[in-house]
């Protein structure tokens, strides 16, 4: 049982831990650009011209030199300077990007990246293929991961992930959307300093069943008519004063009249579309895009003869506040439920997505482009707008709160393989809370286990990727020194999970349930061992003083990493790959020879040690027994006679991690349960053998007597006897 004493202990050690930890970040250097204006010059040589770096915000101006003029082009800066976004090292990428004046990647190139995956994984290849997709692509479109196909024509555009990598990727992509968007809404006027992931959203809960009318009524449809009047007023002292016959005869009569609603709104799209339209509309909006509803009836088209269908209107904006929205016809064929009158009013529903940074709880400005000209050979022209603000009501949007839509997205995705590994914890949950049943028929035991392990190896491990890592606790490390946000952890959910099952058994079984049950490697080992024992190998069994000596050796191979992960990370990088995690499982064993070789090294070491690496050598193994003595219960059953004199389980502990004593060392133990399958054997646990034993009386038959015949001798004694008698 945990006593107080170690408690307070262990207390002490983690103040300690946090002081010195807290000392070095105070000291930590914070990561900023490393390029310079020669190195700029370089990287763009003429025509192009690298102004000066502002000091406001670290971007550097690029012109471009010809013969006239030498017009902006547009901005160039390291994305490390302004969303420095943790990898899995804990150290962020640092991209150097060239943003045009329209919002669109002139160039995208890394400067430098320290993820595991790339660094001697699957090499840097990978990645610089997929940083050369951004080129061309613009932030007013929906840049998506993971689809099969790449087209910068429509709203939303698809680039291709990176197998074994989806998890960088998508911080490599945050990293360069975050920067970029910072940009461009400092020098662009882009949201005017609006975050597009801090906005309000609409409430997809929130119904009620309205006609036309009651829509008006509760705001959620705006209207404005536009007078004959008021549209010559504002023509008036033009060229296209007077133009328009029937404004003399009819000033107040109405030119055109604006409707305008958020269709994504349940109370507006339910009302107005069917129901298998209504879902048509949700299953083409993204995440965070709206479908703006715009209807016109009058005399006036808001499209005119040239609206090309699926495309950008030219006479209709959109803005909010400064921002300028682009809005694109999302081409839905369907109708409307609208009352008579405007049966045959021009209506569009236009798209405006998420990264342009629509907020549904501000104002929204509808601007109608009325365009007069005068003449035929050489027309002139003038045009006015003329705007309708539609604002939503407060009870059907939330607040502005955070929602990174980009994380959040993969664990949407991956919501089944999330699903899977959430049973498969609750089985082993429930296994080892029965482990008296569970070990009572060792054969049953011998099953579950294999086919455990084997979930483990296949779907935890090669299909979900759900390995554990020391790179996990480095990058803990080095963002906690670097006071940076650890969102970056959620960007893989599977890991995320792993996590928070393995942090809370700790106080319940200790570091037996990780590394015994849900290391993908250690599986991989264990099934190994499984093979070499069938094959009769020879099992190399280390004296206990030996064995206990090398079990230090982890520790200190643990303490070595994480100390330089607090000096340097290019170190830190190189003594990672003491761990074999990411050639055997990430990569699946491909990658280059000294890796492999390590790899497999281990793995034939396995055949003869049984799981050496992870009783000797591997970190996370250590990092794991420290965090097992927060365990409160020694669970496993023992008799009294375990140790005294009883050393069955002992000798048959694979581990090593029963002393002679009988006493269990939780911190090595694996959590196999052969010894509780002992201790309940008839036919292997010592004291159940003897005690049995005894209980049992023996029983040997005897021979019945002869019946003997009187003789005459006898009976004159027995005469004499009674005589006496």
């Amino acid at each position: 049982m945990v006593t107080m004493h170690m408690i307070l202990s262990l207390a002490r050690r983690l103040w300690v831990a946090l002081a010195c930890w807290g000392l070095l970040a105070c000291a930590w250097p914070a990561h900023a650009g490393v390029m310079t204006k020669a190195s700029m010059l370089a990287t763009f040589p003429s025509p192009l011209i690298v102004g000066e770096k502002e000091t406001e915000l670290p971007v550097w101006p690029l012109f471009k030199q010809d013969a006239t003029s030498t017009p902006l082009v547009g901005y160039v800066f390291e994305s490390i300077d302004l969303a420095p976004i943790p990898g899995f090292s804990g150290t962020p990428f640092n991209l150097l990007v060239a943003l045009d004046a329209k919002g669109e990647f002139m160039s995208v190139k890394v400067l430098s990246q320290h993820e595991p995956v790339f660094v001697e994984g699957l090499g840097e290849g990978p990645m610089l293929s997929f940083v050369a997709q951004y080129k061309g692509l613009s932030l007013n479109q929906n840049i998506k991961i993971g689809a099969d196909k790449n087209s910068a024509s429509n709203a939303n555009v698809f680039i291709h992930g990176v197998g074994k990598a989806t998890a960088s990727v998508r911080i490599l992509n945050q990293s360069l959307l975050s920067a970029s968007l910072k940009v461009a809404r400092a020098k662009l006027g882009y949201a005017k300093g609006r975050d597009p992931d801090l906005i309000a959203r609409i409430r997809p809960d929130v119904f009620q069943p309205m006609d036309w009318d009651a829509l008006i009524k509760a705001g959620l449809i705006s209207q404005k008519i536009f007078s004959r009047r008021e549209v010559e007023a504002a023509f008036a002292g033009t060229i296209g004063a007077g133009l328009d016959p029937l404004a003399a005869g009819a000033p107040d009569s109405a030119f055109v009249t604006l409707y305008a609603a958020h269709l994504e709104v349940p109370s507006v799209g339910r009302n107005l579309l069917s129901p298998k339209d209504w879902d048509y509309l949700k299953g083409r909006l993204e995440p965070g895009d709206s479908a703006l509803l715009v209807i016109a009836s009058g005399d006036y088209s808001m499209l005119g003869e040239d609206f090309v269908r699926g495309a950008v209107p030219n006479r209709l904006n959109v803005h909010q506040g400064s921002l300028p929205l682009e809005i694109r016809d999302m081409d839905i064929d369907t109708s409307l439920k609208l009352p008579a009158p405007l049966q045959s009013a021009e209506w569009k529903v236009f798209r405006v997505i998420g990264p342009s940074g629509l907020d549904p709880a501000q104002p929204l400005a509808f601007d109608l482009r009325v365009t007069r000209s005068k003449g035929v050979m050489y027309a002139e022209r003038v045009g006015k707008d003329f705007t309708l603000v539609s604002e939503l009501p407060d009870k059907y949007f939330e607040a502005a709160h955070a929602d990174n839509k980009t994380w959040r997205s993969i664990w949407t995705d991956r919501a089944w393989e999330l699903a899977l590994l959430v049973a498969g914890l609750a089985v082993l949950a429930w296994a080892l809370n029965h482990q008296r049943w569970l070990s009572a028929d060792r054969r049953r035991l011998s099953r579950f286990r294999t086919g455990y392990l084997l979930f483990t190896l296949l779907f935890i491990g090669w299909y979900a990727q759900g390995q554990l890592s020391i790179v996990n606790l480095t990058a803990l490390v080095q963002a906690l020194a670097a006071r940076r946000s650890l969102e970056f952890f959620l960007y893989d959910p599977m890991t995320v999970t792993l996590w928070l099952f393995v942090g809370v058994t700790f106080f319940f079984w200790g570091r037996g349930v990780f590394c015994g049950w849900l290391c993908p490697f250690g599986a991989l080992q264990e099934l190994t061992s499984q093979v070499a024992q069938r094959l009769r190998v020879p099992q190399i069994r280390f004296s206990a003083r030996t064995d206990e000596r090398l079990k230090r050796v982890k520790y200190a191979v643990l303490a070595a990493i994480l100390l330089t992960a607090l000096v340097s990370v290019p170190w830190t990088d190189r003594l990672v790959e003491v761990e074999p995690f990411k050639t055997s499982i990430t990569l699946l064993f491909v990658r280059g020879w000294p890796y492999l070789a390590w790899a497999l090294g281990l793995l034939l070491l396995s055949m003869f040690v049984y799981k050496g690496f992870c009783r000797y050598l591997c970190p996370l193994g250590a990092g794991m027994a420290l965090f097992g003595r927060l365990r409160r219960f020694d669970w496993l059953v023992r008799r009294a006679e375990c140790g005294k004199p009883c050393q069955r389980c002992q000798h048959d502990c694979e581990y090593q991690a029963i002393k002679k004593t009988g006493e269990i060392v939780y911190e090595e133990c694996f959590q196999c349960l052969d010894c509780v399958a002992i201790e309940q054997s008839d036919e292997l646990c010592v004291p159940l053998i003897l005690e049995k034993r005894r209980a049992v009386i023996p029983i040997h038959p005897v021979a019945a007597p002869r019946e003997a015949v009187p003789s005459e001798s006898s009976e004159s004694s027995e005469s004499s006897e009674g005589v006496r008698a």
